[in-house]
């Protein structure tokens, strides 16, 4: 399976999904990211039950500063909903592939329980 690019209509229902979802914000012009566009292509490949997504801050503007992007390119991952990683950098494919196991092992009972904890201490 390929990436999916994804838009401002459907980034929320897209990392909002059950299971992982990997976004890479990039754009054209960046030469970090042209060179991890292979890397992360390849990772999808091998990873078919991992929704892989790109979000062109060029085309989207609006999206990239919702999200907070302020180098690129920035990778997120999501799981179940919850945002678990964000990382400006390209990664190579060991770095890559090393993320995809920890956000896999995360036990999101414990990551929920923590989250709420941190609301109630802010």
């Amino acid at each position: 399976m390929s990436s999916t690019a994804l838009t401002a209509s459907t980034f929320q229902d897209t990392v909002d999904r059950d299971g992982i979802v990997l976004v890479d914000f990039w754009a054209a012009w960046c030469g970090p990211c042209r060179a991890f566009a292979p890397v992360f292509e390849a990772a999808a490949q091998r990873h078919p039950d991992i929704v892989f997504g790109k979000v062109d801050t060029e085309a989207e503007q609006e999206l990239a500063a919702a999200a907070g992007i302020r180098s690129i390119p920035t990778l997120m991952a999501f799981r179940d909903g919850v945002l678990v990683f964000a990382e400006p950098g390209a990664l190579p494919a060991e770095a890559l592939e090393g993320l995809v196991a920890a956000v896999r092992g995360l036990d999101m009972d414990r990551v929920r329980a923590d989250l709420a904890d941190q609301r109630r201490t802010a």
